[in-house]
């Protein structure tokens, strides 16, 4: 089936043998954590022990925002809800992770959007110049999405590895740019930069797992620099980010789909916070949640308890509803759109 992609061959993964990402034939992460903490029949008890309000009872809000016509002087944001997300400035567009069909498997039955959180679709955006992947899994990266994109996007930049799916799905070689980690891609005339940065977390879209990299990104727009968190765990290598590269304007953070059985993949609400202070953040937009139901908490969990964190923490955090633009340096969107079961 087309949707699984295809893993890199033989001859590309001997490209592969001297970046310090790939060791014996897979990819790894820079700590030797375990994935996930507990047995198979653990997991499987959870599932059958969730909550009933995983799933939002009503339509999730959004606004329709014109996206062909959106006219941005700073770097704006217009997020899809889950891990898929625009970013206009001037005249660039930047697309991230994006997955517009509906669900987040294999499988058009399992891990449905949540009513009201699929507004968008592809003939909804404007002409790309960049798509960002961050690494391939189903929630960030998808078959139908991909081959619709095919022809509206100018250059792809991907982690190691995965244009192996994009080549098999129909795309031009010459628009896919993968990179490892420090990694970095520049424009013609320097108005963007992308930098992959260390991520911890895993891939794989079948029983062969990690062999794509997954990535964080650094993106600097004219002067404006935003992190681009993709999937992670928490670990040293945010402030090592923070460090190196920051402080940032924006930091965009995954905060859902987390659980104690898989805790060195997903961040925990404080866990983000922490994050964004190591990344020395102006602002935080929290991302990964409010479209799709893939761990076992209550659908706007997350966000509560972020919003609890970052009072606590006095940390700047944007919320805004799913297709109503953030432009950076404008207060935070902070309407409770999102309190109901």
């Amino acid at each position: 089936m087309k949707i699984f992609g295809k893993n890199p061959s033989k001859a590309r993964q001997a490209f592969f043998a001297d970046k310090s990402s790939y060791k014996i034939d897979r990819f790894q992460n820079q700590l030797d954590e375990p994935l996930i903490n507990v047995s198979t029949l653990e997991i499987i008890k959870g599932y059958f022990n969730r909550p009933k309000n995983i799933i939002p009872n009503g339509l999730v809000p959004s606004l329709k925002t014109n996206l062909k016509t959106m006219t941005c002087d700073k770097p704006t944001v217009v997020w899809f809800g889950h891990s898929s997300y625009l970013i206009k400035h001037k005249n660039i567009s930047v697309l991230v992770d994006p997955v517009f069909c509906g669900y987040s498997s294999p499988f058009s039955f399992y891990a449905k959007a949540f009513k009201g959180s699929n507004n968008y679709q592809v003939r909804d955006l404007p002409l790309i110049d960049y798509l960002v992947i961050s690494h391939d899994h189903y929630d960030h990266l998808d078959y139908e999405t991909m081959v619709k994109l095919k022809d509206l996007v100018k250059q792809v930049i991907t982690p190691l590895g995965l244009g192996s799916h994009l080549e098999y799905w129909g795309w031009e070689t010459s628009k896919i740019i993968e990179l490892d980690w420090e990694e970095k891609f520049v424009s013609s005339d320097s108005s963007v930069t992308l930098i992959a940065t260390t991520a911890m977390h895993s891939s794989g879209r079948g029983l062969a797992t990690c062999k794509t990299l997954w990535t964080s990104y650094v993106l600097e727009l004219d002067g404006n620099k935003i992190f681009l968190g993709g999937d992670s765990g928490y670990g040293p290598h945010f402030s090592e980010i923070g460090e190196k590269y920051g402080p940032f304007d924006l930091a965009i953070l995954e905060n859902g789909q987390y659980n104690l059985m898989w805790h060195h993949v997903h961040l925990l609400p404080h866990e983000c916070i922490m994050a964004a202070k190591d990344l020395k953040a102006s602002m935080l937009f929290p991302i990964h949640w409010g479209k799709f139901c893939l761990a076992y908490h209550p659908w706007n969990e997350p966000i509560k308890k972020i919003w609890q964190e970052a009072k606590i923490n006095k940390i700047q955090l944007t919320s805004p509803m799913i297709g109503e633009p953030y432009t950076i340096g404008s207060e935070p969107k902070d309407k409770i759109w999102w309190d109901f079961d």
